[in-house]
Order: structure tokens, then sequence, then C-alpha cells
């Protein structure tokens, strides 16, 4: 289930109008009436999910005064201004829907910054703790703005029941947001801030995915006949989108060349351009009633659109604005360890027949994050080295960052980004990744080695590498033709290990060779050297077969 609700994200920009096609065919073929009673859910689906990777503290964070009020002040007033005047341009007069597709603009108008920001900022190497402020400042101003700048707006088109929309807005921002942070503060504090960041934030953007998509099926399912008699109808409303969006960067292009450094230049770009689309979504399926349909229309395309354009315009980055300066957007790369010349290893004991009860162990591969109680299992490869003879390897994966932020942005960037750019990305500070990672071992070896001096483990034998965490083990295994794998896991019970997945899990199903698995004790009972004073100190151990 993870693996297809990932792969749905990253390829949203695909997703979405095969998620379109299908709802037309459906409402097309069938009577989609029935499906009215799985807006609420589904948009509820679709917003939580964003809500509890929020970063709130981020506001309080910095100084960037000018670019967020610039950024703030283009995101009421001028975006604002050009979605109402495009929607005069090419939706006045005419037919009903001709007016609701203009109510559909200028809500997109008014709804900033949607959580795409800081993964788009991210990866076009932009200041992201700016992108994560716009967005909170954004989405609660927008919340309040929204059905006062509607009704005064375009009151004359459409009956805007500001009460209403005010209590829309609160069921699906303000109750999201409280039951996303409560969340978020809950799994801090039971599980911890790594084990938040790494395993479980992660989990919950492939759900705001699936909200998406599953909205769009249902405002082109439920829209279907009428699109279907007037095909025209997406040509009319794709072209003031694509105009739309457009002077935005244009504009936006501008400003940050002439007023702003590079990296504030990229925030305050994706800051305004990508808007909050899920919110304007749920707004217009639920506030306006069956005119609230066509206007989710609109919505849904620019879905297209947006995406498609931000993934282009990251290619363009470095020739509007100059290429990064900041050495932080980096990735590490392998760092290879010398093969041993030899293997050392005690004879293993043989059975009646001859053969060996147990095989030699002569190398382990030992798999850590670097957390400090990441060192309780280092004693024990430690003490199996020690009594095996064995030479002892630390591997360290860090994650993919391309890899990461297309996870976050719900699209392949890979699809967009050249190989050579991607290799340069990946390279640009290789040396001070390499160093930190290396510096950060090294210390952890030293510090296992002050308990138990004579463990095998040496500061030249480390391993970092870049990738799935699982499949890099595995990999690291098979070319180093290890014996053993030894690993920690923090088992928190079945129910949350198959919430979070385990890297541990993966290792055990895909690797062929035998896997020890080392029950990882709470960091809050886990004493600075490293040894494990009130947590049983029993260790799970099971052997992966060919």
């Amino acid at each position: 289930m993870w693996n297809i609700l990932s792969t749905l994200q990253k390829n949203l920009v695909y997703a979405i109008p095969v998620a379109m096609a299908l709802g037309l065919l459906f409402g097309a073929l069938f009577d989609a009436s029935p499906l009215k009673q799985f807006i609420i859910p589904v948009t509820f689906v679709m917003v939580y999910p964003m809500m509890v990777t929020l970063n709130v503290q981020s506001i309080f964070k910095g100084r960037d005064y000018r670019l967020q009020l610039t950024t703030q002040l283009i995101n009421f007033i001028l975006i604002p201004l050009l979605a109402y005047f495009t929607g005069r341009l090419f939706f006045s007069g005419g037919a009903e829907k001709y007016g609701l597709w203009a109510v559909g603009l200028f809500l997109i108008g008014v709804l900033p910054t949607s959580g795409m920001t800081i993964s788009w900022t991210g990866f076009a190497k932009g200041n992201k703790e700016a992108a994560i402020k716009m967005v909170v400042f954004g989405l609660i101003l927008g919340a309040l703005a929204a059905p006062l700048y509607t009704k005064l707006v375009m009151g004359a088109t459409v009956d805007v029941n500001m009460l209403h929309m005010f209590k829309q807005i609160a069921l699906f921002i303000f109750v999201p947001l409280a039951a996303g942070l409560a969340t978020q503060y809950y799994a801090r504090r039971r599980y911890g801030l790594q084990m938040w960041h790494q395993s479980i934030k992660p989990k919950f953007p492939p759900f705001s995915a699936l909200g998406v998509t599953l909205i769009a099926f249902l405002a082109m399912s439920l829209k279907a006949k009428n699109i279907i008699a007037n095909p025209a109808d997406l040509v009319a409303i794709l072209i003031p989108l694509a105009l739309f969006y457009a002077i935005s960067y244009g504009f936006l292009s501008v400003i940050g060349k002439l007023f702003f450094k590079r990296e504030d230049a990229v925030a305050m770009v994706f800051g305004v351009v990508m808007r909050d689309l899920s919110i304007a979504l749920a707004i217009a399926m639920t506030a306006f009633g069956k005119e609230g349909l066509t206007i989710a229309l609109l919505i849904a395309l620019a879905y297209v659109i947006q995406i498609q354009s931000a993934a282009w315009y990251v290619k363009l980055v470095d020739r509007i604005f100059g290429p990064a300066t900041d050495p932080a957007f980096t990735a590490a790369a392998v760092v290879k360890t010398p093969k041993s010349s030899q293997k050392v290893g005690k004879t293993p004991t043989p059975s009646v027949d001859g053969t060996a009860l147990i095989p030699a162990i002569q190398k382990i591969l030992y798999a850590t994050d670097l957390s400090e109680t990441a060192r309780h299992a280092a004693r024990y490869a430690c003490g199996l080295g020690e009594q095996y003879h064995a030479a002892v390897t630390l591997v360290h994966v860090i994650p993919d960052v391309v890899e990461s932020m297309s996870a976050e942005a719900g699209v392949n960037l890979g699809d967009y980004i050249g190989k050579k750019e991607w290799r340069a990305y990946h390279e640009k500070g290789i040396a001070l990744a390499r160093e930190a990672i290396q510096q950060r071992i090294q210390e952890t070896s030293r510090q296992v080695k002050q308990t138990m001096p004579s463990c095998p483990i040496t500061e030249d034998k480390v391993m970092v590498r870049i990738g799935n965490p699982a499949k890099e083990i595995v990999a690291a295994a098979e070319e180093g033709d290890f014996d053993l794998i030894i690993l920690g896991t923090h088992g928190h019970g079945k129910l949350v290990e198959s919430m979070m997945g385990s890297v541990a899990g993966d290792v055990i199903r895909h690797s062929r060779r035998p896997v020890m698995v080392v029950r990882l004790p709470d960091a809050k009972h886990f004493a600075v050297d490293g040894i494990a004073r009130s947590v049983d100190s029993e260790t799970a151990a099971c052997c992966a077969g060919d």
C-alpha cells in the first residue's frame, strides 16, 4: 500500500489527468450523483496530512521581515487583482458557467502557498526556512481573507454566504490544523524527533496526494455530462489559467532579481505561484452548493498547469537568478572503503558429518543511523567481531535528496532534471558532506572503543552511501561479500511498525545474508557512554536465507 501511495505522490502530474479522464468516463457511463456523499471525507483526507507536516514554530525564526511582507503583499493584493482581471478578460458575459469559472480563478488568487512551496523551493536551492514561514502565514491569512475577498469582489457573480464559507474553512483548515499539530506533538513526544522526521512524517503526504486525486475524479465525474456536451470548455479554462501562471512567474522573477538575493527570490517565487489548490477545491466543493462543481472544475485543471510549470521553472532558476552559492544544498557520495587484503577468522566448528554448524563470520557490516541509541547495536558488532576475529565495517545511508523532494513535491523531479544537472547537484558540496559524515562516524567509533578497547571497529572502515537505506544496506553487504549484517531498530509494537515501515524489516526480506536485528533502547534510558542501563539488553536475531 505504501509503495502505491508513494508512486502516486511522485507522479501526481500524471495521476491527476488520469483521474480526471477516468472521472469523465465514469460520469458519462453511470449516474455519478451518489458520489457527492464522499466529498467531505475525501476532502479531509486531502487536507489533514498537509497539516500534520506543517512546521508552525518556524514563523518565530529569522529576521526576514522584508521578504515575508513583500511576499504577502503580492499574495493578497497583486495576485487577487491579477486573478480578477484575468477572469474579467476571459469569462465576462455569456453563460452562467463563465461567471463561476471566474469565481474559481479568484478563489485560487486569494489562497496562497501550498505545501509544495517548500519542496520546490528546496529543489531550486532557495531559502526553505523562509518558504515554510510563507506557507504558515499564507494559510492563516488566506483562511481569514478568502470569505471576505470573495464576498466583496465576486458577490455580484455568485451568492456568497460568508458565514457558511467561514464554517467550511473552519472544517477544512482549522480543524485539520489542530488535529495535525496534535498528531505532530504526540508523535514527537512518543517516538522522538529523529524517528518523526525520518520515518513517520514522510508517511503523511502520500495520503494528501490520494485525496487530491480522488477529488479530481469526483469533480470530473459529477460534471462529466456537461463537459461531454461542451468539450470546448476545457480549452476555454486552460488558456486563462496558463496566462495567469505565466504572468505570475514573469512578474515575480523580475521583482526577485531586482530586490532580493537568489535564495530569497526563489522562495518568494514559489511562495506566491504555488497556490493552495487543495484548500480552494475543498471550499469550492462544499461552500457553493451545486454551483461548486463548476467552480471546482477550473481548480482541478489548475493542478496540471501548476505542477508542470513549477517543474520547468526549476530548470530555469539558475539562468534567471544565477547559480546557487550555498554549499549546504548537497548530498554525499559513496565513501569507498578499501577491500580487506585477506579474510581473518576462526575455523568454524565442524559437525559430525564434517560440515560447519555455524558458518565462518569473517566480515561484519554494521549499519548505523548515527543516533545515540545506535551505539547499543555497535556493542554487538564489536562483541561478535572480537569473538570471531572478524573485520567490522560501518555503513551509513543518506536518503537521496532529489528522491525525497520528489516525494514532497508530488511529482517525479527526475523527469525534468537532466542527468548533468542531477550529477552537479549531488557533487557540488560533496567534500563538505563527506567530511561531516566521516567525522560523526569516527566520533561514534571512538566512543564505542572507549567502553570496548578491543573492538575491531576502526575509523578507516566506514562507508557512506546515498539512496534508500534498506536497499543500500543490502547492496553494500552483497558488494562487500559480508558474512553478517547487524543493525538496530526501535520496536514500538506491531501496529506502529506496520504503519511506519521498517528498514530492518526490509533488509531482512531482501538480504541473502544473515541479519542480526538489535532492539534499541529509548533515548531517555540510554546512558551517555553507550551502555543501556534500564533496558532489556536481549537482542532479536534472525537470518534471511537464500
